[in-house]
């Protein structure tokens, strides 16, 4: 029986989430698993071929994470990645060493012997690949043909034909190899023969249907934040269960200006959403006053959440299941082996809240990547400015005060980030950056506004460029573009005489300043 489902086993590289979003992107559900999952739960998922990842560590040394050759017993067929390659090598009677001359970076490829793996692929005889490895394959094992060399290492590539393993020094996955992912499909399509079957419809279609039968007639709470995450999953319920449905909107006074009045008209008014709204602004002001730590301003709007929403949730007779807007990056760091994101910040998730409310959770998107979100989002019709909108993080507006937070702070914020927002939408760049925001600083400095010495507050620009939010640049306004920004923010924000720019990436910095 073909069941089209991908299994990659995760043995700790920065890019395996790559290669699941590749796969998926080519019509194939996948699933990340670490690399010492129990084979029993390989076996009961069926895939239909197996992709091991890389990873930072070298085979030659004690402790570094092996291989289950029970995986390689299902007979079914195998792609090696980096360290998967070698791991593949080792185990099955090849020799792997250490490299004199290592390789990062872009390389240059040399496909032989026209592996399937490489139909299509142009420049095939000198391909542009993206290594990253100290360790190379000496000798190869039995039954094992060489199917590429780079300029530093013989064997850059190797299969077994009758077998179906097939093995990469390289990164396929990433985009600095050319038709990396044309590589991977080969491998999907050609040496697995595996059929382009998911869709982000179909995932839709079925996820509702899985709904119905796991919630029935039971009602279910989901917190509502007016972010995609959360209003996707509310959509979902919602064509799922009905009005049994009940979400509940904390306002944090925290907010940005106007965002409240947005999330609840629009998904009353239009998707006939049950939606509370309980301002609790007063709340948690009371508990951030005089505070400055950003690690405890965090841990006390988590506490105050969950206090509010186990409060309002109690109201509601006779429910079950907590909704949740978890993603699958979540779900892949929560078991993740030695990978590159192991700790969760804490603001991302509402921790605690399952164990409190003894609610069994439901998490509509737990098999999904922001990006694919955003498309269940367009299947599910809403409007491009929900799922387009930028994200904000869960604190709101408190790490983007620095320092204490206060309603007056709070207010000068507000009104320099609605100018931030409106001038990169006029311009047309609001959906070309990853985030854009304005970020309150704790010091003022002198000015002149007419006659008079002014001594304001300093409001910095934060504006970057990204993917996954995993690393991020600056991005290149154009100086007309900052120049309106600050001009507007000088000119209509009572208290800010100055406007600077952030030009700094992550890492070393991060998005968010606190």
């Amino acid at each position: 029986m073909q069941d089209n489902r991908v299994l990659i086993l995760d043995f700790g590289s920065q890019f395996t989430q790559l290669i699941a979003r590749r796969v998926r992107e080519a019509g194939v559900y996948s699933e990340i698993h670490p690399c010492n999952v129990d084979p029993e739960r390989v076996k009961a998922f069926k895939p239909s071929a197996l992709i091991l990842s890389g990873g930072p560590s070298s085979v030659l040394e004690g402790g570094c994470p092996e291989l289950n050759m029970e995986y390689l017993e299902m007979g079914i067929p195998v792609l090696g990645i980096c360290y998967g390659m070698q791991l593949l090598a080792h185990n099955l009677g090849g020799k792997v060493v250490a490299s004199t001359d290592r390789e990062y970076g872009r390389a240059q490829f040399y496909a032989q012997n026209d592996s399937i793996l490489f139909d299509g692929v142009k420049d095939k005889d000198d391909l542009t690949v993206w290594m990253s490895h100290g360790d190379r394959v000496e000798v190869l094992p039995e039954g094992f043909v060489p199917m590429g060399k780079s300029d530093s290492i013989e064997f850059a590539a190797m299969g077994n034909v009758e077998k179906k393993i097939y093995a990469l020094q390289f990164h396929p996955e990433v985009a600095h190899t050319t038709d990396g992912a044309l590589i991977i499909q080969n491998f999907l399509f050609k040496v697995a023969g595996l059929e382009a079957t998911w869709s982000m419809s179909s995932f839709v279609d079925t996820t509702i249907e899985a709904l119905k039968e796991q919630v029935g007639d039971s009602k279910v709470v989901l917190g509502l934040s007016g972010g995609i995450d959360s209003t996707v999953a509310a959509v979902m319920l919602h064509k799922a269960i009905g009005k049994n449905l009940h979400c509940i909107f904390v306002d944090n006074g925290l907010l940005r200006m106007g965002e409240r009045e947005e999330v609840i008209g629009f998904l009353a008014e239009h998707f006939d959403l049950n939606v509370k709204m309980v301002d609790a602004s007063d709340e948690f002001l009371a508990d951030l006053k005089g505070v400055e730590d950003p690690e405890k301003k965090r841990k006390l709007i988590g506490y105050k959440f969950i206090e509010v929403f186990d409060r309002e949730a109690k109201a509601i007779e006779g429910v079950k299941f907590l909704g949740q807007g978890t993603l699958y990056p979540d779900v892949i760091e929560s078991e993740s082996f030695k990978g590159p994101s192991a700790v969760i910040k804490s603001h991302h998730n509402v921790g605690g809240l399952p164990e409190k409310m003894n609610l069994k959770l439901v998490e509509p998107l737990r098999e999904l990547f922001k990006d694919e979100v955003r498309r269940a989002a367009y299947e599910l019709g809403l409007p491009e400015h929900i799922i387009w909108r930028q994200p904000f993080p869960g604190p709101g507006l408190s790490i983007r005060v620095i320092g204490e937070v206060t309603e007056e702070r709070l207010q000068i914020l507000r009104l320099a980030d609605k100018i931030v927002q409106n001038e990169m939408m006029a311009a047309d760049w609001y959906r070309k950056v990853w985030q854009g925001f304005a970020v309150l600083l704790p010091l003022k400095t002198v000015g002149v506004m007419g006659d008079d010495r002014t001594y304001e507050n300093v409001i910095a620009l934060r504006i970057v460029d990204s993917l996954d939010a995993m690393t991020a640049d600056w991005s290149r306004l154009p100086s007309e573009l900052l120049a309106r920004m600050s001009n507007r923010i000088i000119r209509e924000v009572k208290g800010v005489n100055r406007v600077v720019l952030d030009i700094s990436s992550k890492p070393p910095s991060t998005i968010e300043w606190e």
